[in-house]
């Protein structure tokens, strides 16, 4: 799915207030905090992973175990309690930490032999080791700050985008939806540089009316911009802000 996908519909509607992972990663309930930090690190394990491997020409096991130290120490030593929203996007925060992390990796690993019991985050590195690589030709290690600033940014959207296309198949397989997911996947994610297949072509597929085509594509393109708005929300820190980020991430033009 490109980035110009009009996630803000027709009318470029928000959702009501969600509940932001970024204050919450701040509560004094364990619990709360708990939830924000899992939230936090759904969205950004990913593009750090990448970011680490790019930026500090790190090879693949040790981009996994920076990664994987750098989101323990991150929470553990509660950095998130020194971010403050008015200052600036929690990518650029992570991406600061995550440099300075980096760059005292020695001193950072030792602390976490010595504390014990570190945070122990399950990532897919496989899975991001490959988009990395098919990446690979247009990218340079040891780029400019500048340009992985940039590089940060469009894998941040690739994470969230994919985190609601997941959300977005769970929810469709349990109100038994699947078929309408399969042609969001279809038509919507799966066809970038290739032909479309026609509406009357799925139809014949998927042995439903034309008209069907239609308003499943439209049910699940309604579900999917929902959900993104709501994960985009969770990692912002004001309404203010979530409509900044959903006009420059997402496209969406507030009313």
């Amino acid at each position: 799915m490109t980035q110009d996908t009009n996630i803000g519909g027709a009318s470029g509607r928000f959702p009501a207030t969600h509940w932001s992972a970024v204050l919450a990663a701040r509560s004094d309930d364990p619990a709360e905090r708990a939830r924000a930090l899992e939230a936090i690190a759904a969205a950004y394990w990913k593009p750090i992973y990448k970011y680490v491997r790019i930026r500090w020409s790190k090879s693949n096991e040790d981009a996994k175990d920076l990664t994987q130290d750098f989101f323990a120490t991150l929470f553990e030593k509660e950095y998130l309690d020194a971010f403050d929203p008015g200052k600036g996007r929690l990518r650029t925060f992570l991406r600061i930490c995550a440099d300075r992390f980096v760059a005292n990796e020695a001193k950072a690993a030792a602390r976490l032999k010595r504390g014990g019991g570190a945070v122990h985050l399950s990532l897919d590195f496989d899975a991001a080791e490959t988009e990395l690589q098919r990446a690979s030709p247009h990218l340079q290690l040891a780029a400019s700050p500048e340009s992985m600033d940039d590089f940060l940014e469009k894998e941040f959207i690739r994470s969230l985008f994919g985190i609601a296309v997941d959300k977005l198949r769970s929810e469709c397989e349990s109100r038994g939806k699947q078929a309408h997911f399969r042609l969001f996947e279809m038509y919507d994610l799966e066809s970038d540089g290739g032909r479309k297949a026609s509406y009357a072509d799925l139809a014949r597929e998927f042995q439903i009316a034309p008209t069907d085509v239609t308003n499943y594509l439209a049910f699940a393109r309604r579900e999917f911009r929902r959900i993104a708005l709501d994960c985009l929300r969770e990692m912002t820190a004001s309404e203010d802000e979530f409509r900044r980020e959903a006009r420059a991430l997402l496209g969406v033009v507030p009313e």
